[in-house]
C-alpha cells in the first residue's frame, strides 16, 4: 500500500478522491478524469469523504465546497488537522474573494471556481503532484529587511516574532523574498510556487498575496509587499 508521502510510479495510476454531492456532475467528472488515466473514488457529502481518507490514501482530494452533513472547509479543517496533507482542490461556486480565502486558509493547496472545463481541473492535478515532486530550493532559508523565511522547516518570523503559516503561503513568500527589490509577474509565480504551466481563470496569486500580508502585519511596522500593477509584487528591500 502506498503511504502519503510516497509518489506514484509510471505503472501506478494516480489515486484522486472526488467528493461532489451534485450526482450528474460526480458521474461526468470521473468519467472524465478516468478517461485521462486517473483512479478515481466518488463520495457525496462531507460525512463519506472524511471516512473515505481515513480508509486509503489519495495522491490528490477534489472536494467541493458546498457539503450535506459536514460542509466542504470543515472536511478540510478537520483533514489538516488530523495532520493528512494529501493535495486538496477545492471545488467552489463561490467567486467571491472572501470565500476563496476562507478555502485557502483552511488549507487548500488549490480551487477552482464553477463551471470549470476539465482540462483546466486537469493541469491543475498536474501541477500539484509536480509541486509534491519539486523540492530544489526548499531546504534554503532565504531573508530580506526583517523577514526570514525556511521552506523546508515551516518557519517564518519577522521582526524576530513567528508568523504561522500554510505551506503554500511559505512557498510563496520564499520566492518574493530571495528575489526581493525584484518585481515577480503573475505568471511567473504560478509557475514557481503552484508548478502551472497556464494561466488560470482564477486570481489565486492575488488571494494569497492578500492573506500574506494580514499574516505579516505587525504594529508600526510597514507593508513588505509591493504592488506593481499591471506586472505583479515586489518584496521590498
Amino acid at each position: 500500500m502506498r503511504t502519503l508521502s510516497s509518489q506514484p510510479t509510471p505503472e501506478e495510476p494516480v489515486r484522486l478522491l472526488l467528493v461532489e454531492d451534485d450526482e450528474p456532475l460526480r458521474r461526468l467528472l470521473c468519467e472524465q478524469l478516468e478517461e485521462l488515466g486517473y483512479e478515481v473514488q466518488s463520495v457525496g457529502d462531507g460525512r463519506a469523504a472524511i471516512a473515505a481518507v481515513g480508509g486509503d490514501p489519495f495522491d490528490v482530494v477534489i472536494l467541493d465546497r458546498m457539503l450535506p452533513f459536514v460542509d466542504g472547509v470543515d472536511v478540510l479543517r478537520w483533514l489538516r488537522e488530523q495532520e493528512v496533507m494529501t493535495p486538496v482542490i477545492l471545488l467552489t461556486a463561490l467567486g467571491r474573494l472572501p470565500e476563496r480565502v476562507e478555502g485557502l486558509e483552511a488549507g487548500a493547496d488549490d480551487y477552482v471556481v464553477k463551471p470549470f472545463e476539465i482540462d483546466e481541473l486537469h493541469a491543475r492535478i498536474r501541477a500539484l503532484l509536480r509541486r509534491r515532486q519539486a523540492n530544489s530550493a526548499d531546504s534554503a532559508t532565504v531573508s530580506a529587511g526583517d523577514v526570514t523565511v525556511s521552506v523546508a522547516r515551516h518557519r517564518v518570523t519577522r521582526a524576530g516574532q513567528p508568523v504561522e503559516m500554510h505551506k503554500t503561503e511559505i512557498r510563496l513568500l520564499a520566492e518574493l523574498v530571495r528575489d526581493a527589490g525584484t518585481v515577480l509577474s503573475r505568471p511567473l509565480l504560478l509557475e514557481r510556487v503552484w508548478g502551472y504551466d497556464f494561466v488560470p481563470t482564477t486570481n489565486i496569486v492575488d488571494a494569497y498575496i492578500r492573506r500574506l500580508r494580514q499574516r505579516l502585519e505587525l504594529p508600526g511596522l510597514p507593508d513588505p509587499i509591493v504592488t506593481v500593477r499591471g506586472v505583479g509584487y515586489m518584496f521590498r528591500v
